[in-house]
């Protein structure tokens, strides 16, 4: 499926998009255990029907297909980062690095754009449960809120499972701050926390929601998957956000060593980076700790899980729709040329498998 976005009649629309073009080339975005897609700027090229666990060599790509691992049993989705409110992108308070972008006259907000066509997605793929993870909103304000729940909840209603971010908490927010939420789906405990900390941007984990958590991995009857908004933080890192910006270190050294006395949970997944990655540790073995990228700018996506009796996919799709594209085109040489490596990742960290044990 090949999707134009359409012309403009604006001279700069033209040479903007004739920039993108010559900066940057074709990539490899999504490999499933079916599918694979392929995006330039302004256009996407989707293969559907592959077999899995497959080579293909496919417009240029050379890629193997995830395995499916035996019986599908449940799928559902998430996204982190939507951000309703945000009128500037690329901005870092007290810094000049940019460059920021903003929409045109006329435009509609890009936060709006992003997220309905993140969530019509979504939607065509009839996930069991959608999880927001953090940061649905610029400034905390009960407006921004209801503005994303006006797109998010009459798409998927009692199947959305919502927590804040640190754009929330920051501000003090009274909305989405639920401690500890929890749904058991067909082959895996889906468990989504609350890692913000008012006034803050960083994360950190209370004593009760550590032991929520241990009980419930515990008592598993099938793996456990946990949801946050914050990464896990490093105290070995040499990258100052896995030591300053993520979870509080001591919370995270409880939570990795919580992981790695119950084989039941099986992945830790993250936004508030606006990158995908995904890291592990030794003590965890093959357990990911994962982030994934932003809906609001480059690359623009959002997370799909499919949980088979064998093992689980995640599967990164990037937003396609052609005003989405268009946008997140926009925002991929933000700061200073760094965002598109920065955000993009590895394909290894945004479409991947683990095992169930």
């Amino acid at each position: 499926m090949d999707v134009e976005p359409p012309g403009g009649s604006d001279p700069k629309d033209d040479w903007r998009d004739a920039v993108l073009r010559a900066t940057s080339p074709p990539s490899l975005t999504t490999v499933g255990s079916d599918l694979a897609v392929v995006h330039a700027p302004g256009s996407v090229r989707r293969f559907d029907e592959l077999k899995p666990g497959t080579d293909y060599d496919l417009d240029g790509f050379a890629f193997r297909t995830l395995d499916r691992p035996g019986e599908l049993l449940a799928t559902f989705a998430a996204v982190n980062d939507v951000h309703f409110g945000e009128e500037v992108c690329g901005e870092v308070t007290g810094a000049d690095i940019g460059p920021t972008v903003r929409v045109e006259p006329g435009e509609d907000p890009y936060p709006e754009t992003m997220n309905r066509a993140a969530v019509a997605e979504m939607a065509a793929i009839d996930p069991r449960v959608v999880l927001v993870k953090g940061d649905l909103t610029s400034e905390g304000t009960r407006a921004e809120y209801d503005a994303f729940r006006a797109v998010y909840e009459p798409a998927f209603g009692d199947r959305l499972m919502v927590v804040r971010g640190n754009h929330e908490s920051y501000h003090h927010a009274d909305f989405a701050a639920d401690p500890f939420q929890r749904i058991d789906l067909d082959g895996a405990t889906v468990v989504l926390l609350d890692t913000s900390v008012n006034g803050s941007p960083a994360g950190n984990l209370t004593a009760d929601q550590l032991e929520e958590l241990d009980t419930v991995a515990a008592e598993a009857d099938r793996p456990v998957l946990v949801f946050g908004h914050h990464h896990v933080g490093d105290r070995h890192s040499p990258e100052r956000a896995d030591q300053t910006f993520g979870i509080d270190l001591d919370a995270s050294d409880a939570l990795v060593e919580l992981v790695a006395h119950r084989p039941a949970i099986r992945g830790y997944f993250a936004g508030h980076t606006h990158r995908n990655r995904v890291r592990r540790f030794e003590a965890t073995g093959d357990v990911p700790w994962v982030e994934v990228a932003c809906v609001k700018d480059f690359p623009g996506g959002w997370a799909e899980y499919r949980v088979h009796e064998g093992g689980i996919l995640q599967i990164f799709h990037r937003i396609s729709s052609p005003d989405a594209l268009s946008w997140s085109d926009r925002t991929r040489h933000m700061y200073e040329g760094l965002y598109e490596d920065y955000a993009f990742g590895a394909l290894s960290d945004r479409c991947f498998s683990f095992p169930v044990r």
